[in-house]
């Protein structure tokens, strides 16, 4: 499961309505034997890894559940790690780009107006490190391959069809 997107996901629509479909994923997944986890919210399930299996960079499956006019339910589903681990690559990513903006429109104003353009610099910093921010991202997606494996395989036990992750 190698990808170059930072949250993986796809798309399926199911032959149940949303309470059915909740209570399918929920029954299947919340079994004695399992190996994933479920939380079940109106609209919403979350399937994780148990929290004795867990690490820093464990994934997590967020489902959306959309009702169509015709009886079926649209999940949407998107891979991703650990809510606070996603917030910490969020605002990183806010606080670099910000910085990197202000720091390039200063430096371009700088070097237009002759003067040491040290506001470049700075921007050619947050790009650098708004790279390593990314590469690290993948480096955790990697470490968390197999469990998102694991939660691809129960997602798809638990429906009944293959979904195809994009």
């Amino acid at each position: 499961m190698s990808s170059f997107r930072i949250r993986p996901y796809f798309t399926q629509t199911v032959d149940l309505e949303i309470e059915a479909l909740r209570e399918q994923v929920a029954r299947r997944i919340n079994r004695d034997d399992a190996r994933v986890e479920a939380k079940s919210f109106p609209g919403y399930l979350s399937l994780r890894i148990p929290e004795k299996d867990q690490h820093f960079w464990s994934p997590q499956l967020n489902l959306s559940l959309e009702p169509t006019e015709d009886g079926q339910t649209v999940i949407n589903g998107i891979y991703g790690p650990n809510t606070n681990v996603w917030s910490m690559f969020l605002y990183s990513y806010l606080f670099v780009g910000s910085v990197g903006l202000f720091t390039g429109i200063l430096g371009f104003v700088q070097w237009s107006l002759g003067n040491p353009a040290w506001g470049l610099w700075i921007c050619s910093v947050m790009a650098a490190v708004a790279i390593a921010l990314y590469i690290l991202a993948q480096f955790g997606q990697k470490l968390a391959a197999w469990q998102t494996f694991l939660l691809h395989q129960e997602y798809e036990a638990a429906i009944g069809r293959p979904a195809e992750i994009r």
